[in-house]
């Protein structure tokens, strides 16, 4: 690997020196020591003999940022991830069987995040003139807020600029070719068709700034869906929340927006999405993975966020966040909230919290991680919170926060079989949290972070995540994180 790593450098320094390509390198350096407790709530691994959640943990990663650009008209750009892992855990294969053969606790979404190496974006962008601009490779797809995409995906992204706001961009990407194969066609039981998204993101701002929006919309179709499984959530080869739906066509509108007048800053969101779910579950499946519905799906999304500067050093705000739920989990239509996410939206540190396992890092952080599979950004979510920043010292600065919770739709207990008992005991409290976080950056581009919450659980928490308000004990966090950008 550092042969290889050796190797990258002298080619690109070459290529800069024999055809005049000028090389720009950015990236982060991030390293979480984590201490997380009770996130089961009380409950143990393996019955009441297992053990608890419990867990000290350090991650790290190196990510580069690279642009190869002949000209300011024409750059290749990629991004790609080194010495990702957990400390104390050798970055080798260890014999782990991709195919789920043995436990692969270092493999997530196939990312390869047990290498030393792995490329997450590789795409060529080019401008043709003042109103057109474009890309063509892997790249980033998200709109507004990052709560229904925000993923790496392959495709082209066309910008056509002062036309439509400030610009205006239309997108394709190829999510899914189903199987590693070149055939789109159903053959048998096998149905090896694709899953695509089309999108448009248009953003524009007033004269002086103050004012900023950004409207958009896509449209998600993935026609894999006769050998009843879809990509989502059948294919993330990670769990999302209990009880998800299978995911055939979807379409989304939304509009984000912020302004700034004097000491107080408004900055919101609001989304809806309608589609289908094609394929007719009888059952929901190993490890609770889908919802039963009547293959009609919808829900919505709204995002508000106030801040006011009190004095040059204290500012309060407060948020609002509201996400549609199902009222009846085992029949009716079916409720959606988004495509698919890397859990960069997030207001709490413990019931929701920072980038997930399944698609940029590696460490499960929060409730909402795949091994807890509490609700992720606002899924069934209506959540207000009270806050401060304090700015402390030059360099160092606070934030402290109070957080209700509850679900927008009932959560209710499970049967003995692991199903929604839709006539037994059911709540919408999903706790309170506290949060806080300090922050010193002692040179520039360099912090270190010390952050955490304390979250009480609700009747509703327990029956979302071990279906049983039997154990309601506290989960709490904390997390000193060292962050390097250059």
């Amino acid at each position: 690997m550092k042969k290889l790593f050796v190797t990258m450098m002298v080619v690109m320094l070459l290529s800069s020196s024999l055809w005049a390509v000028e090389f720009k390198i950015g990236g982060v350096y991030s390293a979480f020591a984590q201490s997380q407790h009770q996130f089961w709530l009380g409950k143990k691994t393996g019955g009441d003999t297992g053990f608890d959640y419990n867990d000290n943990y350090v991650v790290q990663m190196l990510r580069f940022r690279v642009e190869a650009a002949i000209s300011d008209n024409l750059k290749a750009v990629t991004r790609f991830d080194m010495a990702q892992g957990w400390w104390g855990v050798d970055n080798i294969r260890r014999g782990v069987d991709r195919w789920g053969k043995t436990g692969a606790s270092s493999l997530f979404d196939f990312k390869d995040t047990n290498f030393l190496f792995h490329v997450d974006q590789a795409y060529v962008a080019f401008k043709l003139n003042d109103m057109f601009a474009g890309r063509i490779g892997r790249m980033w797809y998200g709109y507004g807020h990052k709560m229904m995409v925000d993923n790496n995906y392959d495709g082209v992204q066309l910008d056509v600029n002062n036309v439509i706001g400030k610009k205006m961009t239309l997108s394709w990407a190829k999510v899914n070719e189903n199987g590693d194969n070149l055939t789109d066609q159903q053959i048998g039981t096998a149905d090896y068709r694709d899953a695509d998204l089309y999108s448009i993101d248009v953003i524009g701002s007033n004269t002086d700034g103050s004012f900023s929006w950004n409207a958009f919309g896509f449209y998600y179709s993935d026609k894999s869906t006769a050998d009843s499984n879809a990509f989502v959530p059948d294919g993330l080869q990670f769990f999302k929340t209990r009880f998800s739906p299978q995911i055939s066509t979807l379409i989304a509108l939304g509009f984000a927006a912020k302004y700034k007048v004097g000491k107080l800053t408004l900055d919101g969101e609001f989304n809806y999405l309608t589609g289908k779910d094609e394929i007719n579950n009888t059952v929901h499946g190993a490890k609770q993975m889908w919802d039963i519905n009547d293959g009609n799906l919808s829900g919505y999304n709204l995002y508000l966020n106030a801040k006011y500067a009190a004095t040059d050093k204290v500012s309060v705000g407060g948020v609002l966040g509201l996400g549609s739920g199902d009222d009846d989990l085992t029949k009716g239509p079916g409720n959606v909230n988004k495509l698919r996410t890397s859990g960069f939206f997030y207001i709490t540190e413990v019931w929701e919290d920072s980038i997930m396992p399944d698609e940029e890092g590696i460490s499960p952080q929060g409730l909402g991680a795949p091994n807890v599979r509490a609700y992720r950004e606002l899924e069934n979510t209506t959540i207000v919170q009270l806050n401060t920043d304090i700015k402390i010292a030059k360099n160092l600065g606070g934030f402290l926060s109070y957080n209700y919770i509850m679900a927008t739709q009932p959560v209710y207990e499970w049967t003995a079989e692991g199903t929604p008992n839709m006539n037994g005991k059911s709540s919408t409290s999903l706790g309170q949290e506290i949060d806080f976080r300090l922050k010193i950056t002692p040179i520039e581009k360099l912090a270190f972070i010390l952050r955490g919450g304390y979250f009480m659980p609700g009747d509703a928490a327990g029956y979302l995540i071990n279906g049983t308000n039997k154990w309601m004990d506290n989960a709490w966090e904390m997390k000193g994180v060292v962050l390097y950008k250059f």
